[in-house]
């Protein structure tokens, strides 16, 4: 009986994997889908605007700091100098702009505007978008539609409304006519459609939840993105207003913030120097309030540009 042959182990060597080609792992969101980067020529123009867009705000604070001949000097300044401090005294201390009030009535008007706005326009948008009642197309037409009509043309209508109430000269008067906006219930709308399933609405009725509890526990932190798109652009288009105020608020002791601004610019020296510090303490607030609201800004866009 012959032993059973072993067959030897092979010696031939393995062919070795190729390295040169190795495969980069693309970049995916959370979701899982895939992510573009951005190529050089897309980063480079990126940076050309924003320097084009800060540059602005750089000069203004430039100015801001230095006294007035340095605006007119050549070659320009272009490092801030060391009067930011006294310019901004000397704004705050001058009476006839009255800043400090005209500081105070912006943030009142503002601030009520933008929050009734945003209150108001996430109520009607999640009711034209999800509820059924009789009328609701016509309705919406009909909001729609003044937002075509320009508000010169309802100016003397809205003073003659404004003077049988006795508001002028008050801020009730560059308050209330503001407090919603077709602009505002339209944007609503639209994101409430994409953004409540119609799922998430049935389960919470079949739970028991009444129509106001579904919206303030269901539709009203999906809206969140977008309600912080809408206050931050109601409250610069208010803060920034200048033609209403300039004529109800005929009153120079009762300013907006705009009004003191302009009462800067209408001296007959102009010190540029305290207009541009001016100008600093009306866009502070405005800074503030975007970097309050910049992750819901840009959670918003970037949830809008996903949604298919």
């Amino acid at each position: 009986m012959t032993a059973p042959t072993t067959t030897p182990p092979s010696t031939s060597p393995t062919t070795p994997r190729k390295t040169g080609a190795r495969r980069v792992p693309r970049a995916t969101s959370g979701t899982g889908e895939p992510v573009l980067r951005a190529g050089p020529l897309a980063i480079g123009g990126l940076i050309v605007a924003a320097i084009l867009s800060i540059f602005p705000l750089y000069w203004m604070v430039v100015v801001a700091s230095r006294t007035s001949d340095a605006a007119y000097s050549w070659p320009p300044h272009f490092l801030p100098g060391g009067n930011l401090g006294e310019n901004i005294q000397r704004v705050l201390e001058n009476p006839d702009a009255a800043i400090l009030r005209g500081l105070m009535n912006s943030f009142i008007a503002s601030g009520t505007i933008t929050i009734t706005t945003v209150f108001f326009g996430a109520l009607a948008g999640f009711a034209f978008a999800k509820l059924r009642f009789r009328g609701k197309n016509a309705l919406l037409l009909s909001i729609v539609l003044t937002m075509m009509v320009p508000i010169q043309l309802g100016i003397v209508p809205l003073y003659i409304m404004m003077d049988e109430f006795g508001w002028l000269n008050d801020i009730k008067a560059v308050t209330v006519p503001f407090l919603i906006s077709g602009f505002g219930i339209f944007l609503m709308r639209q994101y409430s459609i994409q953004a409540i399933p119609d799922e998430l609405i049935e389960a919470a009725r079949v739970d028991g939840c009444s129509t106001w509890r579904i919206f303030w526990n269901v539709a009203a932190p999906a809206l969140r993105p977008a309600a912080g798109v809408l206050g931050l652009l109601t409250f610069m288009q208010y803060w920034n207003d200048f033609f209403w105020p300039f004529i109800v608020l005929a009153d120079p002791g009762n300013p907006t913030v705009q009004i003191s601004l302009r009462t800067l610019n209408s001296a007959y020296h102009q010190d540029l120097s305290q207009i541009f510090a001016g100008t600093v303490i009306a866009t502070l607030p405005l800074v503030i309030i975007f970097m309050f609201f910049f992750r819901q800004i840009i959670s918003g866009i970037m949830e809008g540009a996903t949604k298919g």
